[in-house]
């Protein structure tokens, strides 16, 4: 289904995204800090069942594209690179402050936060637009079902993002002092974060042209 370097470029570039703290990492690491290890290990379960449900609307959504015509999901391909592209040069032009800062939450009961954190992550239309953007880049309809192979990709990334956000939960307060410690951290994380997305837009469109 997937070329081993595919696959091993999509695990890279999703690790890389994981490394840069977002706000569900510093999300995950204020409520193990406020509410103990178990507490941020359901809020990064909740933060990935949210991203699973968007996987799965991204692959109804895409089939039903490919189901149209394979010219109409190619240009599905283009406008995500394109807004990759976009969400990149915006990255990288923007100022990062001199640090991190952990938002305040109050302790909660770990079904309580897990919840909180799905709907946060569901309900939030940038994820489900960078799903939409992020998945197509690493499908070829040539090499079988566009479903399965979205399906995949999106169980990788799940399964990737519960792993990291565990690791957190237990080394939160560590990471967190790591963070309040290393400002460069901070003004650097558009730029690369930046970099990455544009690369995976230009890389599309490189591909194509060969």
């Amino acid at each position: 289904m997937f070329a081993w370097t595919d696959l091993a470029t999509y695990v890279a570039v999703v690790a890389l995204l994981f490394l840069i703290p977002g706000p569900a990492v510093l999300l995950t690491l204020a409520r193990a800090i406020s509410g103990g290890p178990r507490a941020g290990i359901a809020t990064g379960f909740g933060i990935a069942a949210g991203d699973a449900a968007h996987t799965l609307m991204a692959v109804i959504g895409l089939s039903a594209v490919l189901m149209t015509s394979a010219l109409a999901f190619d240009i599905v391909k283009y406008l995500g690179a394109a807004y990759l592209i976009y969400l990149g040069i915006r990255a990288v032009l923007e100022r990062s402050g001199g640090g991190f800062d952990l938002p305040n939450v109050k302790p909660l009961s770990g079904v309580v936060v897990f919840r909180q954190a799905f709907l946060t992550e569901i309900l939030n239309p940038k994820t489900a637009l960078f799903f939409l953007s992020f998945l197509p880049q690493f499908v070829d309809p040539a090499r079988g079902a566009v479903s399965l192979q979205l399906l995949v990709l999106g169980a990788i990334f799940v399964v990737m993002s519960m792993a990291y956000t565990s690791m957190l939960a237990w080394a939160a307060g560590s990471f967190a002092g790591f963070l309040k410690r290393n400002a460069a951290i901070a003004r650097w994380q558009n730029k690369v974060v930046g970099g990455i997305y544009i690369g995976l837009g230009l890389q599309l469109a490189l591909q194509e042209r060969r």
